[in-house]
């Protein structure tokens, strides 16, 4: 998923992306432990799709706390 789709996406539906990527992370990482990984760079793949989605949520958590200060 690209960073424009993911910053067109809600607060409620980022989160439940970053969940969902964390899960598929953590099933790469046994299927790599048992040896049932036949494409390794998934892995890597899945640790920046968790980057991007947190990002966002960052991104949006600054803007939120700076219209705060503002005000």
């Amino acid at each position: 998923m690209k960073a424009a789709e993911i910053r067109g996406l809600s607060d409620k539906e980022l989160k439940e992306q970053v969940e969902e990527a964390r899960e598929n992370y953590l099933k790469l990482r046994f299927q790599q432990s048992t040896g049932q990984l036949q494409d390794h760079s998934q892995l890597r793949l899945a640790r920046k799709d968790i980057a991007r989605f947190e990002t966002v949520l960052r991104e949006r958590e600054i803007a939120a706390e700076a219209e705060g200060s503002e005000a």
